[in-house]
């Protein structure tokens, strides 16, 4: 190997850092006896040069060499104890990825060389393979970080009228035919103009994509000849998937992506998964942290030889760690800074708040971002549970965050299929979930509204299955949901009956309506606006065919017409403010005639009573919003299988109603018809309504306060929750 010039250099900052004249190199391991830099051709097949870090400065490892460019490939090689009952699990026969790696060359091709035991020995984990692992692996790239941003601007859409989009770089055009082939799948083909065209035309102000930091396929799915669709399987927080990068481009690709989202007014948000690695449990690879410094970056159990897991991927980062948390908050800074990203959704993000078994808003995570001068201006989304113990925690996290609210999927997706007794729910999860969320100053944005994500049936499967077909998981139908809340409308899986596929549509705007009429912050999954279907699989995490794709080439009319209907439904949000409200609504006064914010009707045009909320057997409910400009709007809901006549309401000024979107019809903005006060309006059978007001601004007519029987709270209109 050739003799390669290298000087102390900083600690300070982590991992490998181009100046202009050369390259420092600084790696945390407060365990390691020795490190050793290794660096590589540019095919990355052969080593060319292996330079043992010189200085070690506060348990960090780190050497300048002023020959080295951008470029060039690297690795470490890690030396200290194997003594995995004591949790060190050192082999410097591993070459390991730099958990500061900015960019990453090659596959991982699976072999047991990744191992830092001899796979099936009797020891097991025990056990020490010498095989040297670089054949087998990617390299880390030395990146030069320069970037021309130019007048890019950061949209700061505020909360209140976040739209997010949950959607999947390489699903989102892998199909789309007017994307060039060798783009489809890649930053560069989510970029192109005609695809954000269909964001835009849709109407959604933030795109929040799947795991886009670099990950791995598991071995298990190799060898099944599938892969890790989703990419919840990080092993390098700094650089992105390279399998989203184009040919011939470089990780400059994906800023490119973020600076047009950027001038088309969208958001971009990433999935990030901090809670667990690549690496998995004790009879895992070993391919950066365990070999870096196993003790200090994974949770460990009482018997340090195995891993606390409360992620159900095999290990659990050490976040109470003060170099991990530094990582972790280095990395967000860096796509905030760097990229110019607008915020995260924290997947299982109850892990980063654990105590072990105990869950703490107040963890030394969570207080880090608070008091960030970056990160605690962009937006912050937890997935509010994980497996561990008391790990559901929806409505638990700190003021500034938001949370997935998989209590209002549930509860809308149970109201929607006809279930007894869900009025109350339904109605708690129409104004934001206030139950939950209202406490500390937040609001009601802090409450993101799905009816579908990735986890889970697409739209129009919730209205095909009535269970999961997983079939082509190979897990034996074993993996995913069983408590999915859907409805077939009567078939299960395809049919050509109109009046299934009738009901089907209905169902889905009905779903849809609910979703954007809903206060809180609404997201869409990719796909549901078309037509998207898995066949019936709610779990293709390992899908990576048209079964996960995007429908672009094969639309039915019925999904066109499903798409407008959307971009109506986000139209009228957008428009609407009295449907995007940030605080939360208690049937408070909002003019000095005592017309209240919300009020909940009963078919006969009459506030709800006590009975009527604790009736199983209702189905049928009144929303009445109203503003202190006089705006009103009227959401009528009937999950019922049956017409039901709604008495619309003649409260305060309103001369007469307009119907704005009718999911029985699926017609947005109808021809202007006047409805008068008082009159019954036939409310089909599994339907929305939305309604507006016209107001006659002389006169001056104070809305009936009608506080008696109304389920108990302020003025008698907060619901049981």
């Amino acid at each position: 190997m050739a003799q390669t010039r290298v000087e102390p250099g900083s600690p300070h900052p982590l991992g490998a850092t181009w100046d202009g004249s050369g390259v420092n190199f600084a790696l945390f391991s407060a365990n390691a006896d020795k490190v050793e830099l290794c660096l590589f051709d540019p095919a990355g097949r052969r080593e060319i040069a292996r330079v043992v870090l010189p200085e070690h400065t506060h348990e960090v490892w780190h050497g300048y060499l002023p020959d080295v460019r951008p470029g060039q490939l690297y690795g470490y090689r890690v030396h200290g104890p194997f003594d995995p009952r004591n949790g060190h699990r050192f082999n410097p026969n591993k070459l390991l990825i730099d958990p500061y790696a900015k960019a990453l060359q090659g596959d991982l091709r699976w072999h047991d060389a990744h191992f830092g035991y001899r796979v099936g020995s009797a020891r097991e984990d025990m056990s020490l393979d010498r095989r040297d692992s670089a054949f087998v692996m990617p390299k880390c790239v030395v990146i030069d970080p320069a970037v021309t941003w130019g007048d890019d601007r950061r949209p700061k859409t505020s909360w209140a009228d976040t739209i997010i989009y949950e959607a999947h770089v390489k699903g989102m055009t892998a199909e789309r035919p007017d994307v060039p082939e060798r783009l489809r799948g890649t930053f560069a083909g989510f970029a192109d103009p005609r695809n954000i065209d269909h964001l835009v035309k849709l109407g959604v102000t933030t795109v929040e994509l799947m795991p886009i930091q670099a990950f791995f396929d598991d071995r298990f799915l190799v060898e099944k000849g599938l892969t890790n669709y989703w990419g919840y399987n990080t092993i390098a927080y700094f650089a992105p998937s390279p399998r989203y990068i184009s040919p011939g481009a470089d990780l400059h690709e994906f800023k490119v992506l973020v600076r047009r989202l950027h001038e088309a007014g969208i958001e971009v948000i990433l999935d990030v998964v901090y809670n667990h690695t690549a690496e998995g449990n004790r009879m895992g690879p070993t391919l950066s942290f365990r070999g870096i410094d196993n003790a200090n970056y994974y949770l460990l159990g009482q018997d340090r030889r195995y891993y606390y897991d409360t992620t159900g991927c095999g290990n659990t980062l050490n976040l109470r760690h003060p170099r991990v948390l530094q990582m972790v908050m280095d990395s967000l800074r860096y796509w905030v800074e760097n990229c110019h990203v607008d915020g995260f959704r924290f997947d299982l993000a109850t892990s980063l708040g654990r105590e072990y078994d105990s869950f703490d808003p107040s963890a030394v995570f969570f207080d880090a971002v608070q008091q960030d001068p970056v990160l605690s201006h962009v937006k912050m989304i937890a997935e509010p549970w994980d497996i561990g113990p008391n790990g559901y925690q929806v409505g638990n996290f700190p003021p500034g965050w938001a949370e997935w609210n998989g209590r209002y999927r549930d509860d809308m997706r149970s109201f929607w299929k006809g279930d007894e007794g869900m009025l109350p729910a339904f109605a708690a999860g129409a104004l934001g979930s206030s139950g939950m969320f209202e406490r500390r100053g937040r609001r009601a944005w802090s409450s993101v509204n799905f009816y579908t994500a990735h986890d889970g049936f697409t739209l129009k499967d919730q209205f095909s299955y009535n269970e999961k077909h997983n079939a082509g998981n190979k897990e034996e139908n074993r993996d995913g949901h069983d408590d999915n809340r859907s409805w077939n409308c009567g078939v299960e899986g395809q049919t050509r009956n109109p009046e299934i596929l009738n009901l089907r549509d209905r169902m889905r705007r009905n779903a849809l309506a609910t979703l954007f009429f809903s206060q809180g912050t609404p997201m869409l999954l990719m796909g549901d606006e078309n037509g998207r279907t898995q066949n019936g699989n709610n779990n293709a995490y390992c899908q990576d065919s048209d079964l996960a794709w995007m429908e672009w080439t094969k639309i039915s009319d019925r999904d066109k017409a499903l798409m407008e209907f959307t971009r109506g439904l986000i139209a009228l949000r957008k428009t609407r403010p009295l449907l995007r409200q940030s605080r939360f609504l208690h049937a408070c006064p909002v003019d000095d005639h005592g017309t209240r914010d919300v009020v909940w009707l009963r078919p006969d045009g009459l506030e709800m009573q006590d009975g009527d909320w604790t009736n199983p057997q209702s189905r049928v409910l009144g929303l009445l919003l109203s503003g202190a400009d006089g705006e009103r709007l009227l959401i009528l809901v009937n999950s019922h299988h049956d017409a039901i006549p709604f008495t619309l309401p003649e409260q305060g000024k309103v001369t007469s109603w307009q119907v704005l979107t009718d999911t029985a019809t699926g017609t947005i903005l109808p021809e202007e018809e006047s409805l008068e006060p008082g009159a019954a309006f036939t409310l089909e059978a599994r339907s929305l309504v939305l309604l507006e007001s016209r107001v006659d601004a002389a006169r001056q007519v104070d809305e009936p306060r009608r506080a008696a029987g109304a389920a108990g709270g302020r003025d008698g209109q907060d619901i049981p929750v």
